[in-house]
């Protein structure tokens, strides 16, 4: 893949995130590629659907095991807009997708290189590739301006909440 691939599927991947900040989620979104066609796309549904495991990554893997019809994902490439957690990173690693391309790095989660890296211990019996930062300042941009918008309406909240009923 070049540079121009990776940045052409991390945009498709911020529209799914985009998908996901219009209904109220965490604006992450991937899309998994295999021979350079989109074989699955998601975005988070968490908060929606109140289900743990909803997280973007996980909902593009269960779609491209059905698509494809095994749970072998070899020779796929997942893009997301934040770097995985624990949970999809060892996702990842048991359906055997090949190359994990994401965008911001999660410092406060990631576990494809910032906490820890899972996808590339070779104590597991997969290893996938990995690039970071692809189009970081829109997926970060994204996420930052997500969280500001929902600080800013929790604090009107409570400002209305006091004023009906002093606090």
């Amino acid at each position: 893949m070049t540079e121009f691939d990776d940045q052409y599927y991390m945009k498709i991947a911020i529209e799914e995130a985009n998908k996901a900040e219009s209904i109220g989620e965490v604006p992450i979104g991937a899309v998994i590629v295999k021979d350079g066609t989109i074989i699955a796309r998601a975005h988070n549904l968490r908060e929606s659907e109140q289900r743990a495991i909803a997280h973007a990554e996980l909902l593009a893997i269960d779609e491209a095991c059905k698509k494809l019809g095994t749970w072998r994902l070899t020779g796929t490439t997942l893009y997301v807009t934040l770097e995985p957690c624990p949970m999809c990173a060892g996702a990842i690693v048991l359906s055997r997708v090949d190359r994990v391309v994401f965008g911001a790095f999660d410092p406060k989660g990631g576990c494809v290189g910032t906490l820890m890296n899972l996808v590339q211990d070779d104590r597991f019996n997969h290893i996938a590739e990995v690039k970071s930062g692809v189009l970081e300042e829109e997926c970060s941009f994204l996420l930052s301006n997500f969280f500001k918008k929902l600080r800013e309406r929790k604090k009107q909240q409570k400002e209305t909440e006091c004023k009906n009923n002093p606090c």
